[in-house]
């Protein structure tokens, strides 16, 4: 038989397969709404009942209503392709696998869910460890159409004489594949170094380290659905926390694990981290280094130590015919006093009571020295501790502080010097005041981490009080799930259960702290690349990195050293940019060629719109997926400008920054140069620029000093 007639006989027979699998998904949904329905009659019932009846049948009702609601929303995810593969096994067994695990009427199974154990020869046996698979088959699927199949045999000399083999490179295939808005799922083509890694044990911390294109994100995404499939008694009530570096990066990845049925897991960017805040605005780099920096905590310190701006300079208060006055030197002696305890200001409001009223006790006996008196200062202390006078001039000196509140103080540079005295110089000092002068709501990604520092060093505010500053930690939208909708968790909640962080290069000292808190009962899954880092001080980012880990054990660390994203040609040019950054080994090989050499296209500077134009059409024309064109991050409003004619949602344009973990079919990248000034860290933000395209990468450039 031909291998046209063989292919097309051999898809017959997984479309027979895949039609009884899709026809069972149905009977499981009817089953499931049925359920539903006869949940809800039993609450209509309920209300006819005596009362001591009702509660139980409620209880039953909420039951039934909820595992039916769970069902469906497992059964109604996104599951394009939904077998995807085959094991056939010496022992003449065949295991079909597939996003989620799904039986017939008489529990035979028709699909093996990716995750179990059985699932696990389809990406970890190879020809020098089969076990015991003969056949490893990928089936390649459109909706509930099979499409194609392609076969890897692994004991060559036990195929059985009526076994068909079709094909081969199934993965360079996928890869090669146009990419759409949003990041898909790799279930069907995980390879072993991978699987590795998404199999690693739970507890403790498990490090992912690789260059571009290695699948680290992937991977640590389906760890975690991995991880609550295996272990969902231990992890699925906290919760996953996935962590982002940016908004537009959490929008891409969003579809991953609800596309193999993880919907509860919590997706946040880092300026979305703090509940109330949603920050998208970057800070220059010499100012985020700033901010970023552990010397933060000091000045973060003696500013909620300082008296408040409006907060009176001096007491008086009338006892007994006697006016008891303390000015300004008393009353800073006694906020000192106060602060010294090393309490929360917002817990320590009746610490500042009684020292203040002892300060007015000590003011009084000496005024009665003086006369030759005697005082009863306890009697003194009572009576003036229940004067409304004495309560209202303390709600004023010893205000509720919140967050938000603090960092504007910081905009007043006298304020701000008083601070960061012997901490900070005189030009970080100028650079940090003008950033924060006036701000209200605009914050940068880099301020959440110290709003959230500033959060639990001032302790949270008394529930029945509200100030107007409290507004804005409660007015942006709540952080999505994976699924896209808001969470219900408490405010600031710090139980997860398991936390993933990619791009963990990139976090600052005071952002691993912020991200410590949310984690201190959690196992961790950390992303990152050295080379991609965009932080210029790795050694206190380590520092911070671990105490947010804490005494956490093991610790286990993983390399993935394939690119699969990258076409060679693209990547030996990042490779010649960043070398001279990279250690022996950090770099990965990329193992996909397309014949097509990346084109830099060097033009005068009042060329470059019209260049970015021409590039970007031609590449639209050119691939069937994305295009993205990015460029420094304080360019991106003009550069959306010179392509705003070209009407195509194919067609994305993003800052340096934002980029990361990004990929598109082709790259337009514009001036380089300013890529690698506007960073700290130079030549590595310009190669993650550089590594974001699959298929072509044009380059427009008004010099060639970036090569």
């Amino acid at each position: 038989m031909s291998e046209p007639r063989v292919r097309r006989a051999e898809i017959a027979i997984e479309q027979s397969h895949v039609d009884r699998v899709y026809t069972r998904l149905a009977e499981l949904r009817s089953q499931a709404e049925a359920m539903r329905a006869k949940g809800y009659e039993i609450g209509h019932g309920a209300q006819r009942e005596a009362v001591f009846e009702q509660a139980s049948m409620l209880f039953e009702r909420d039951m039934m209503v909820f595992h039916a609601n769970q069902t469906l929303q497992t059964l109604d995810a996104e599951y394009e392709g939904l077998v995807f593969g085959r094991l056939d096994h010496t022992s003449s067994e065949k295991i079909y696998v597939g996003r989620l695990g799904i039986r017939d009427a008489e529990f035979d199974n028709l699909v093996t869910d990716w995750r179990a154990p059985a699932a696990a020869a389809f990406y970890q046996a190879t020809a020098e460890e089969p076990m015991e698979v003969v056949r490893r088959r990928v089936i390649r699927c459109s909706g509930q159409t099979v499409l194609d199949v392609d076969d890897d045999v692994l004991i060559a000399d036990a195929v059985p004489e009526d076994m068909q083999i079709v094909g081969e490179g199934a993965l360079m295939a996928a890869l090669g594949r146009s990419r759409g808005e949003k990041m898909r799922d790799i279930v069907a083509t995980i390879q072993r170094e991978q699987d590795e890694v998404i199999r690693a044990p739970w507890r403790g911390v498990t490090e992912i380290t690789g260059g571009p294109g290695t699948g680290k994100t992937a991977v640590a995404l389906h760890r975690a659905a991995y991880l609550l499939y295996r272990y969902r008694r231990q992890l699925g009530g906290a919760g996953v926390f996935v962590l982002g570096p940016s908004g537009v990066f959490t929008s891409y990845i969003s579809r991953v694990l609800p596309s193999m049925g993880e919907t509860n897991v919590e997706l946040r960017a880092l300026g979305e981290v703090l509940d109330g805040i949603a920050a998208t605005r970057q800070d220059p780099a010499p100012l985020a280094a700033i901010k970023g920096s552990l010397r933060m905590r000091k000045v973060l310190g003696k500013a909620l130590r300082d008296t408040p701006p409006g907060a009176p300079d001096e007491m008086r208060i009338v006892y007994k015919g006697e006016v008891l006055k303390l000015g300004r030197k008393e009353l800073d002696k006694v906020r000192r006093k106060v602060h010294g305890h090393g309490g929360p200001p917002n817990r320590s409001r009746v610490r500042a009571a009684e020292t203040l009223l002892e300060a007015l006790a000590d003011r009084a006996e000496e005024n009665a020295r003086t006369d030759g008196r005697t005082i009863d200062r306890a009697e003194l202390i009572i009576e003036l501790g229940e004067r409304i006078d004495f309560h209202r001039f303390l709600v004023v000196w010893w205000p509720v502080l919140y967050p938000a509140e603090i960092l504007r103080w910081l905009g007043d540079p006298a304020r701000l010097t008083r601070a960061a005295r012997g901490v900070l110089s005189r030009d970080e000092v100028d650079l940090l005041a003008a950033s924060l002068a006036g701000r209200d709501r605009d914050w940068s990604v880099a301020d959440v981490a110290l709003l959230d520092e500033l959060r639990v060093l001032v302790g949270p505010p008394p529930k029945r009080r509200r100030r107007p500053q409290q507004i804005e930690l409660d007015a942006a939208p709540p952080a999505r799930g994976s699924d896209g909708h808001g969470t219900h968790r408490p405010e600031h909640y710090d139980e997860y259960s398991h936390i993933v962080v990619d791009e963990s290069q990139d976090l600052s000292p005071m952002q691993w702290r912020m991200i410590g808190r949310r984690g201190k009962y959690a196992s961790w899954t950390v992303v990152g690349d050295p080379v991609q880092s965009s932080w210029p001080d790795p050694a206190e980012a380590a520092q911070a990195r671990d105490q947010a880990f804490g005494a956490r054990t093991p610790r286990r660390r993983y390399t993935l050293r394939t690119n699969y994203r990258n076409s060679a040609e693209i990547f030996d040019l990042a490779a010649r940019v960043v070398a001279g950054h990279a250690e022996d080994g950090e770099l990965p090989k990329a193992v996909r060629t397309t014949g097509l050499e990346p084109e830099v296209r060097v033009v005068e500077r009042t060329g470059v719109e019209s260049s970015v134009q021409t590039a970007a059409k031609e590449l639209l024309d050119a691939v069937e997926g994305t295009v993205g064109v990015i460029c420094a991050m304080d360019r991106v409003p003009e550069v959306r400008g010179w392509l705003a004619a070209q009407a195509d949602e194919r067609l994305k344009i993003v800052g340096s920054l934002d980029s990361k973990g990004l990929e598109y079919d082709a790259v337009v990248l514009v001036e380089p140069t300013e890529l690698i000034t506007e960073s700290t860290t130079g030549r590595r933000v310009l190669y993650v620029a550089l590594t974001r395209a699959t298929q072509q990468l044009t380059v427009v450039a008004s010099d060639r000093d970036w090569l």
